[in-house]
């Protein structure tokens, strides 16, 4: 399969790998435990596979720079969970994310961008930002949530360029969630004064399984980033939103809307732009 094709088609399954992974997290009792466990089983998993890649030469830069990101970011994810339902703080953070990230492309990397992708890209985050229409959101929520969005498009960016300055993509990837994973734990652990780490007894056994699709969900996206453009292909994984509303309306009973309807057809139609550009 050439790269035009392969690149989006691992996006589009990484984007319904996560809401799968987002799921999971929203079924936990305690977010920052659950949180912590993913990501510290992630690092578990892939610890043995450093002595079997090449070491990232020319993206340890990329590698620490995301690190910080995703801690910042999974900080954000957690508040923005404790002060606002779910329903409504993720759309926001996955609504806007894919218009920031084309931004940061666009005007600090300097990605060529066609108009039909910057439509398809924004028809995507504006459908998803929809969800949240009839939904409570504080203001400590919203910011908690735009300040998400916004580490979603800079961890997406360093992400992007690292695994293509790594020799290969596996190499990126594997020391990516390594490091992470131990810096995530580590804040968490330190932010709750080592209380996850007694949460986590109860909670253990989603945290992993969510853990070993964190690395096949983003695995995927990292692969894709290194075979074709950042903006585009960040945008195609939100359509994980439909998986989402699938999720909600199939498995939690929800029910399904006028305003949900819409919302899945404007995915569905912004990722079509993309795709046929």
């Amino acid at each position: 399969m050439s790269p035009e094709f392969l690149a989006p088609a691992m996006m589009i399954a990484s984007g319904s790998i996560h809401a799968v992974v987002n799921a999971i997290l929203k079924g936990g009792k305690d977010k920052m435990t659950g949180r912590a466990i993913i990501d510290g089983s992630s690092a578990l998993i892939l610890l043995p596979a450093t002595l079997l890649v090449p070491l990232p030469a020319g993206a340890w830069g990329w590698l620490g720079l995301s690190a910080a990101i995703h801690c910042l970011y999974l900080y954000a994810v957690v508040r923005a969970f404790e002060t606002s339902d779910f329903s409504a703080a993720y759309p926001v953070m996955r609504g806007v994310a894919p218009m920031l990230t084309a931004a940061l492309a666009i005007l600090v990397f300097g990605e060529h961008v066609s108009t039909r992708e910057i439509i398809g890209i924004a028809l995507i985050g504006g459908a998803v930002a929809m969800l949240v229409i009839g939904r409570h959101l504080g203001r400590a929520g919203l910011g908690w949530a735009l300040l998400t969005a916004a580490m979603i498009g800079c961890y997406t960016m360093a992400d992007a360029h690292g695994v293509r300055a790594a020799p290969r993509p596996v190499s990126y990837i594997v020391w990516s969630f390594v490091l992470s994973g131990g810096a995530i734990v580590t804040m968490f652990g330190l932010a709750s004064r080592g209380r996850i780490f007694v949460a986590a007894l109860g909670q253990w056994k989603a945290g992993v399984t969510a853990g070993a699709l964190s690395i096949v969900t983003y695995g995927l996206a990292l692969n894709a980033f290194a075979l074709g453009a950042i903006a585009p292909l960040a945008a195609l994984r939100e359509t994980g939103m439909v998986t989402a509303l699938a999720i909600a309306i199939f498995f939690l009973g929800e029910r399904v809307t006028p305003m949900r309807a819409l919302s899945v057809l404007g995915i569905l139609g912004g990722a079509t732009l993309i795709l046929t550009a």
